[in-house]
């Protein structure tokens, strides 16, 4: 395979693995791996990249006092912590 068929290919990678790529686009990506061992490398090491991002990744957290302060501005004392 030649470069620019590769990074054509390529270019639509992240819609591929998420699953987001058209049919058509689908099978030429396919059919494009079955014969382009770089491709697959690239493609395989992508996959183990999200699915360990996925498994690894912490859930994003505020600092308490960022949270109170933001709760206490929209005004949902509710939710505020009684200290």
């Amino acid at each position: 395979m030649n470069r620019e068929s590769c990074q054509h290919l390529l270019d639509s990678l992240s819609d591929y693995i998420d699953g987001d790529l058209g049919d058509t686009l689908c099978v030429e990506l396919e059919r494009h791996l079955d014969s382009c061992e770089n491709c697959r490398i690239v493609v395989d090491t992508l996959r183990k990249t999200v699915y360990l991002y996925q498994v690894t990744a912490q859930p994003p957290t505020v600092p308490d006092d960022v949270r109170q302060r933001l709760l206490h501005r929209l005004d949902l004392s509710d939710f505020l912590e009684k200290k």
